[in-house]
């Protein structure tokens, strides 16, 4: 440790973190500067993000506002920082991480180190054969709308790390650019685009929804990835109770459930043939429905199975 700096940060970490940035590529921030260009001083440029990192006087800039348009109509605003400021979040990221992600949930899924997506539709694939309901739920402009407070809450509770905690707080506070210069401050929300951003989305889920579900509704097993996900039921009953209740639990935390993307499915197959508007789902880039499939001995039956989605065929 460099006993003159008031925070102990690694410059081996700083160097780790450059490559895993390099490796992720990636475009310009506000300062248009590339990793190619950030590289031509690279390590003038490292020593500067060290010292100011670690003497407490490092602020990010602003984030590069982004509009990615969607394919069902509007746009989703994509948070770009700079390379140096990318570099500055794994550092903290890879102090940070090992902190939390020992506590997150086996079903938590999206943006977790050795966890896959095909790893949630796997598990969620075994379920729906032995639960013949669930509801398929989407969180509205998750990253736009972290609450602060509560986020920052769980970070303390999981490091006395005082570093750690003021850039995570300056992150949070750093204003969006526009293309026309424009600064747009923000008082909730974490950027979609930020290196450390998914990290904060699953700590704030962990305790909004995971740890929820596991002490109010444990009759329910569920998968979760990301701001995605589906949650197991017995009966429609069951599914509609659990709707109302999330409803209310995601008000309460500044989130709300997306209505067109939230919805009971009823997993329809040989065995079960009761009747329900909708009996198939997206997720992951997959389709779970009922399929005409054929057993060891040649016979045809009706099994409730997911297959790859339209939107994903058409994206390879």
């Amino acid at each position: 440790m460099d006993k003159t700096k008031p925070f102990d940060i690694s410059k081996r970490v700083v160097w780790k973190a450059y490559k895993q940035v390099k490796a992720n590529k990636g475009a310009a921030g506000i300062d248009d500067e590339t990793i190619a260009k950030f590289e031509e001083k690279l390590k003038d440029n490292l020593y500067k993000l060290w010292n100011r990192m670690s003497s407490g006087s490092y602020f990010p800039p602003p984030v590069k506002a982004v509009e990615i348009p969607k394919k069902n109509g509007g746009v989703r605003i994509l948070g770009i920082p700079t390379v140096a400021d990318r570099i500055a979040q794994m550092v903290a990221k890879r102090y940070f991480e090992p902190d939390v992600e020992p506590y997150f949930h086996k079903d938590s899924y999206g943006y977790r180190p050795k966890k896959s997506a095909i790893d949630a539709v796997s598990v969620t694939r075994r379920r729906c054969w032995r639960y013949d309901w669930l509801l398929e739920f989407d969180i509205k402009g998750l990253f736009d709308n972290i609450s602060h407070e509560l986020l920052m809450r769980a970070v303390r509770k999981h490091t006395d790390n005082k570093w750690v905690i003021l850039y995570i707080e300056r992150w949070l506070k750093a204003p969006f650019e526009t293309e026309d210069g424009r600064a747009i401050e923000r008082s909730s929300g974490t950027p979609q685009g930020g290196v450390v951003s998914p990290l904060l989305s699953n700590l704030f889920l962990h305790y909004v929804f995971d740890k929820w579900m596991e002490r109010n509704r444990p009759q329910n097993p569920w998968v979760r990835y990301a701001d995605d996900g589906v949650a197991h039921c017995r009966t429609k009953v069951e599914a509609e109770e659990l709707l109302i209740q999330l409803q209310m639990r995601f008000r309460q935390c500044g989130l709300e459930l997306h209505p067109d993307k939230t919805k009971i499915v009823y997993c329809k197959d040989d065995d079960r043939r009761g009747e329900n508007p909708v009996q198939k789902f997206d997720f992951l880039g997959y389709t779970f429905r009922p399929r005409r499939s054929k057993n060891r001995y040649g016979k045809f039956f009706i099994n409730f199975t997911p297959g790859v989605s339209r939107k994903a065929c058409k994206a390879m």
